[in-house]
């Protein structure tokens, strides 16, 4: 038995070594014609220029990707009953005849890696899980699926290994890919249609940021041609998360997906600053739609008199009835402010043209162009107009509602005078997340002054067609394609005088675009204004949405799909479940599951795949002591589960504490370890031991996590789901460290 183990680990080696060797000769290919494209250099037509770009990203995205598949290349085998043996990993690969020997884990091949079991075994004899460091397979597990099987070798083997490693590895600052331990309601989740919202609603711990991160990679891998031009955005509920899940993507061969916060989704601008969580439920309401139409509204204005002005000797008046109809005809434009004002503009002008030529005894029309242009840089016309119809920012428009009472009295009627209250504050102040929203609706309203940027878009229209043109003649005489890329994506991607931003880049900074597909995390977190907001980034309405309504933590999020999501897509929505809960201990998890049940949160249902002994544990302490108690018991659980290949802990505690508690395990760990440790474990992003607050750990994981006094937590204004945060983020052990009583449940 373990010479043949060990026969199977050296058979499993020599694979590995070949798709690894295939790995190099692709990568090592890639980087020679990248190199051969930057030797031609800048010179020749625009464009030979425009084709080398074009190649030169084609080899550097080619690069990216072979990087970024180089941990765990292959980890799964499938031996088939018709004696075919398929090999299944991060990305496909083929021989130089084209001939398959590496299978990637989305194509319609592999799918029986994640869904076959005794009962369906889809034509699989037995699954093997390959487990690598490195390029060194250090153990295979396998799972006999043909109960016929005689394979004596394998048959008492589980299959369940690879998946309890990977939930008892040490954790680090970034997420890893679950690519090689999907289960099966993970996997039909993945693997669902682009079309439409699909709501992924789970309890703590039962993957689904990874789910989605993997839905992702998917739908890039089976829907390519169409949403590599559009892109994918990730939102994610703040920047520490996004750090967090940052690998994952491009462990998946996957690298051009736009990742933003709520608070930096609308370029030009940043949040910043934090605000009450009252104000953010505020903000946050459905209604503001109608108050910043008001506000807009309010800024085309009818003059309360006639105003009269000279031209030329010629008396000229600005009518009350001229201005009224000017804006009647602008606003029947249908267009933003912005822009409808150059045809209250225009028509405005013509009007005072008319009195001009009646009063030059000159015919309708025949009024020349000097004599406009007189008009239009004629001071009082000037400010006349721009008091009726004002041009203005979105910026200016949101700021002067926070610091202009009468200003947000006359926008918001339905607003009690407490909630106007709260939303005062100076001029001048950082923006908050919940402001952006209400900032992108008013840029939606606003618009641009588009002259000139309609003279740019037709001057680019018409050069885009002849680059399409010339992109499909590259394209057929060079053989390049290979169904790496289209016309359609060449040109989107650069312009003749050198490369373009890529289609995740570009995405970025423009307000206007429309993405192919939107991800959202934590998605029980968005306002109803902040659901318009990823609604117009996406007209189609294809979105993953990923969250639990007992994890809802802000005033104005969701307790309620329905009620949140019926009035945005209407019915086509649906809600997929994941019922295990994979990280965090089952006799952690009940306790959380009965603070949250004690509260009244509505729970999902939640299975835990693992027991871990000892993983609870209650530390009741002398009163003036809590800080101290939590620093020391980070102290014993970094030296316990921290090490060189992983391992992290938290301190969790109310926001006001987190500088007095992160103070207290620096000067604990410098007691024990010495000031340099302490510096290494507690600094930078890459931080071993962190300190947060229960809104900040939201959607992260850690091996252990100090609670500090619950009942505090309990006590804030959404004091049960913090709470129940709080407590399932470790995969190892919890530890309460308090004074006062614990909360209902968890004193249990």
């Amino acid at each position: 038995m373990p010479g043949s183990r060990q026969h199977e680990l050296d058979h499993e080696q020599g694979v590995v070594d070949i798709l690894y060797a295939r790995l190099d000769a692709l990568r090592a290919a890639a980087h020679a014609r990248l190199r051969a494209v930057r030797r031609e250099g800048p010179s020749g037509s625009p464009q030979n220029r425009s084709e080398r770009d074009a190649f030169a990203t084609l080899y550097e995205d080619r690069v990216a990707q072979l990087d970024g598949v180089e941990e765990r290349l292959v980890f799964g085998r499938l031996d088939l009953q018709d004696g075919t043996t398929r090999y299944v990993g991060r990305i496909g690969l083929t021989d130089d005849e084209h001939v398959s020997l590496l299978t990637d884990w989305r194509a319609p091949a592999a799918q029986s890696f994640y869904r076959a079991t005794a009962a369906q075994p889809d034509d699989v004899r037995r699954r093997r899980h390959l487990v690598t460091r490195a390029r060194t397979v250090r153990s295979v597990e396998d799972e006999v699926l043909d109960l016929r099987s005689t394979d004596h070798e394998t048959a008492g083997l589980s299959g369940e290994g690879a998946l309890l490693a990977s939930l008892s590895a040490g954790r680090t600052a970034r997420m890893h890919d679950i690519v090689a331990t999907i289960q099966r309601e993970q996997d039909e989740i993945i693997r669902s249609p682009l079309a439409g919202a699909l709501v992924v609603q789970g309890g703590p711990g039962t993957g689904k940021t990874a789910v989605a991160l993997h839905r992702t990679a998917y739908l890039l891998y089976a829907h390519r041609r169409q949403l590599e031009r559009s892109g994918v955005l990730v939102v994610g509920p703040s920047r520490s998360f996004l750090r967090y899940i940052d690998q994952v993507l491009p462990s998946l061969g996957e690298t051009g997906v736009v990742s933003s916060t709520i608070g930096d989704l609308l370029p030009g601008v940043t949040a910043t600053a934090v605000e009450d969580p009252a104000v953010t439920g505020v903000k946050g309401r459905a209604v503001w739609k109608d108050v910043v139409a008001r506000a807009v509204r309010a800024r085309q204005r009818v003059p309360a008199q006639d105003v009269t002005v000279r031209l030329d000797g010629h008396v000229l008046t600005i009518r009350r009835s001229d201005v009224r109809d000017a804006q009647g005809r602008a606003r029947r434009a249908h267009r933003p402010h912005n822009e409808a004002r150059g045809v209250f503009v225009k028509e405005m002008l013509r009007r005072l043209a008319d009195q001009y030529a009646a009063a030059a005894g000159l015919e309708p029309g025949e009024v020349g162009h000097d004599v406009l242009e007189d008009l239009r840089a004629h001071r009082d016309v000037r400010v006349t107009l721009n008091l009726a119809w004002l041009p203005i920012t979105p910026q200016r428009l949101v700021e002067d509602l926070w610091t202009k009472p009468h200003r947000l009295a006359e926008a918001a009627p339905e607003l009690t005078a407490a909630d106007r209250a709260l939303l005062a504050r100076p001029a001048g102040a950082p923006w908050t997340d919940a402001d952006v929203p209400l900032l992108d609706e008013a840029a939606e309203l606003l618009g641009e002054d588009d002259q000139l940027r309609r003279a740019e878009e037709r001057a680019a229209a018409e050069q885009r067609a002849a680059d399409l043109e010339y992109a499909r003649q590259v394209l057929t005489s060079s053989g390049a394609g290979g169904g790496m890329v289209d016309a359609e994506t060449l040109v989107g991607r650069f312009t003749d005088g050198g490369p373009r931003l890529t289609t995740a880049e570009r995405a970025a900074t423009d307000r206007r675009w429309a993405y192919g597909h939107v991800v959202v995390d934590e998605a029980q977190e968005l306002s109803a204004m902040a659901w318009r907001m990823l609604l117009r980034r996406c007209p189609t309405r294809s979105f993953t949405i990923v969250g639990d309504v007992a994890q809802t933590s802000s005033p104005a999020g969701t307790r309620s799909w329905a009620r949140t999501l019926r009035p945005v897509f209407r019915d086509a929505w649906h809600v997929a479940e994941l019922t295990v809960n994979y990280r965090t201990p089952a006799e952690v998890a009940r306790a959380g599951l009965r603070v949250a049940r004690a509260a009244g949160l509505p729970t999902s249902t939640l299975e835990s795949a693992r027991e871990v002994g000892g993983s609870l544990v209650l530390r009741h302490v002398a009163a003036g002591t809590v800080v101290t108690a939590a620093a020391s018991a980070a102290d014993e659980l970094a030296l316990e589960l921290v090490g060189d290949e992983g391992g992290r802990v938290a301190v969790v505690t109310t926001r006001e504490r987190v500088g007095a508690v992160h103070e207290a395990v620096v000067a604990s760990l410098a007691r024990t370890r010495g000031p340099g440790v302490a510096d290494a474990l507690t600094g930078g992003p890459e931080a071993r031991v962190v300190v947060l607050d229960p809104v900040a750990v939201k959607g992260l994981e850690f091996d252990a996590v100090v609670l500090v006094e619950p009942d505090e937590i309990l006590a804030g204004t959404s004091g049960a789901s913090d709470l129940y945060v709080a407590m399932t983020r470790p995969t190892q052990r919890l530890v309460v460290v308090h004074e006062r009583a614990l909360p209902p449940g968890l004193s249990d």
